[in-house]
């Protein structure tokens, strides 16, 4: 019997610190989309899940902007690069590493992410 993901009761882990995080069940990521979470020291991190089934976690405020939105922003590629276009201003942030691929001197966080059986 072969189980997908969708089948299983996988949930998505972030790295803090030393330790891992449970942020949320897989089933709740939909591809392409991101999602917001509340970490224990009352930060925000935005998550992401790609057509693929890769996921990402970086922070999710804006640092243009200084609001809690990436969770809700466009996700696509630029020469192979994944990233999250910002809703306020439209600056681009590269998923795995949180770099600004508008303005070179800005980043985010980023964030280890991985799943594992409840």
């Amino acid at each position: 019997m072969t189980l997908t993901l969708e089948s299983t009761d996988l949930k998505v882990q972030l790295m803090l610190s030393d330790a891992w995080f449970t942020v949320c069940g897989l089933n709740d990521l939909t591809p392409g989309r991101g999602v917001a979470a509340l970490l224990p020291d009352g930060r925000q991190v935005a998550v992401f899940r790609d057509r693929a089934g890769r996921l990402y976690g970086i922070d999710n405020r804006d640092p243009f902007g200084g609001a809690a939105v990436l969770s809700r922003g466009l996700t696509g590629t630029h020469q192979g690069r994944p990233f999250v276009a910002s809703p306020l201003l439209k600056q681009r942030f590269d998923l795995e590493t949180g770099h600004c691929l508008d303005d070179p001197s800005v980043s985010v966080p980023t964030y280890r992410v991985r799943t594992r059986v409840a």
